[in-house]
């Protein structure tokens, strides 16, 4: 078991002061720092920080020995690869609107784009690896975001509510055909708009949410959202598919799953976030970033409905986990209140990455060796370890999140 140093994502959107915070540094940081990365991504990995303080790379840790850090089983399923990257995502500002592929999506795209021969870190790039994406994200603080398709039904009385000349053909697309076919319509039709429509229906609709916010409307706060993503982005798209997407509002310790093809927009709070070790996006818009329209309509999920919020699934007295069917990860979470020193055994799964976002954890392992894991640190448990126990290290409220690869067949 080993300290980890991981790196931070300096992103515009990103907050200066929540990823600080939780690491005991300088409030306010100089530049937005939007995520920290907890893994062994290519891109920016983890570094495991010996007894001596030597650091190694984890991406090369793991190439190395990849039996030894991720199990045999492991290994084997996502060929030699920790298959999961853990995050603090901090958003200060919106996030673009965005899905991401399947891995039979995600695997032929790949497939096609080396074969035409598009750099891997070319701005028009899809697919730089063969891997699908799917989410799950938990709220450290309040945490807004859109995601997912909105019952029609209720899309159609948000719209109403704010009718306009402009807007009403648009609306019988979805009133004539109040399920996923009638969505898919409306939404093609909304983003191949031309600029010069969407420069006339925009404005409209700005207007017509700023009329229901000030009646205070049924729908007030997607108005506002609606609102605060036009004032950035007055000329997208995005702004008007953001109207027919769930908007939430998630308390500290309740989550999503977003699977492949859930289309979703992070907008504001601070997070841990776990997802498959993959960089395919494809984005809707509320970006200046590459938008592959086509490409999106074939990945887009056009399921509708509410969202649903896991609040983790405890069973005496152990970790609460939040399931998903994604294979690459699972996400679990426990919380000491001030008093509480139960001790916590964690048997050796797989790959673990521990990461303590309140208080402070004693971490025990099995020859007798103990290590503290502060607020703001993760810490590596591989495969070959055997198994620790964890408990708070003082009477203080602690919190505990733990990253494991899934469940999956061989």
């Amino acid at each position: 078991m080993e300290l980890l140093r991981n790196a931070v994502r300096p992103y515009a959107w990103g907050s200066r002061t929540a990823i600080p915070r939780l690491q005991g540094r300088p409030v306010p940081a100089p530049h937005p720092e939007a995520e920290l990365w907890m893994g062994a991504h290519p891109g920016d990995p983890s570094y495991v920080i010996g007894p001596d303080g030597t650091e190694l790379s984890l991406l090369d840790l793991v190439d190395t020995d990849p039996v030894g850090q991720l199990g045999q089983r492991c290994a084997q399923r996502w060929g030699n690869r920790l298959p999961f990257l853990l995050k603090i995502l901090a958003a200060e500002e919106p996030l673009s609107m965005q899905a991401h592929p399947s891995a039979a999506q995600a695997a032929e795209g790949h497939a096609r784009e080396e074969k035409l021969g598009i750099p891997r870190d070319a701005a028009n790039r899809n697919y730089p690896d063969p891997t699908a994406k799917p989410e799950l994200v938990c709220a450290l603080t309040e945490f807004h975001a859109l995601a997912g398709f909105r019952d029609p039904h209720r899309s159609v009385k948000l719209l109403k509510a704010i009718e306009t000349p402009g807007l009403a053909k648009y609306t019988g697309l979805i009133e004539a055909e109040p399920d996923p076919s009638g969505l898919r319509a409306l939404f093609t039709t909304w983003i191949t708009l031309p600029q010069s429509a969407l420069d006339e229906l925009l404005p409209e609709v700005l207007d017509a949410c700023v009329r229901h916010v000030q009646d205070r409307g049924e729908f007030a706060l997607e108005c506002r959202t609606i609102l605060e993503l036009g004032e950035v982005h007055p000329r997208d798209a995005g702004v008007l598919a953001a109207l027919l997407l769930n908007r939430l509002t998630l308390r500290a310790g309740e989550a999503i799953y977003l699977p492949a093809g859930n289309l979703h927009l992070y907008l504001h709070g601070t997070a841990v976030e776990i997802l498959a070790n993959s960089d395919n996006i494809l984005r809707c818009g509320l970006t200046p970033k590459h938008v592959d329209v086509p490409e999106l309509l074939r990945v887009v999920d056009f399921a509708c409905g509410e969202m649903p919020v896991q609040h983790g699934e405890t069973a005496d007295g152990q970790m609460a986990v939040y399931h998903t069917d994604a294979p690459e990860f699972e996400l679990s979470r426990r919380e000491w209140t001030p008093g509480d020193e139960t001790e916590l055994a964690l048997d050796s799964t797989g790959p673990q990455i521990l990461l303590c976002t309140e208080g402070a954890l004693l971490v025990t392992a099995a020859d007798g060796e103990e290590a503290e894991l502060r607020r703001g640190q993760s810490m590596w448990l591989r495969a070959a370890d055997p198994q620790v126990r964890v408990r708070p290290a003082a009477g203080e409220r602690t919190q505990l999140f733990r990253a494991t690869a899934g469940t999956y067949e061989d």
